[in-house]
């Protein structure tokens, strides 16, 4: 199954930053409310998550959404099974790459 996320439509189009604590609808909130359940579902092969239509995408956000799921479950299982759809944004699938990349398994 893969299970499908569009950031805009359902989370914001407004990110906030790395933590709850710094604010709204920040990366560890997506994280938890969104990428987590789906990782944790047995019958997702793939987590597709469409990028477009927002405002824009702090580093900590996204360090807080990728980096935290590489920290947790380990870079094996988050290349395996994340998908970024960016059309509006080339360099979103390498900025994420880089911190997929970076991050280590707790």
């Amino acid at each position: 199954m893969i299970t499908k996320i569009k950031i805009a439509k359902d989370f914001t189009d407004v990110v906030g930053h790395r933590y709850r604590v710094d604010g709204p609808k920040s990366g560890e909130e997506f994280r938890e409310i969104f990428l987590e359940p789906a990782l944790n579902d047995s019958d997702t092969e793939t987590i597709e998550i469409d990028m477009d239509d927002t405002w824009g995408y702090p580093s900590s956000f996204l360090e807080e959404c990728f980096g935290g799921l590489v920290r947790k479950y380990g870079i094996d299982l988050i290349r395996e099974k994340i998908k970024i759809i960016s059309n509006q944004d080339e360099s979103l699938q390498e900025r994420i790459k880089e911190i997929i990349n970076k991050a280590k398994k707790e």
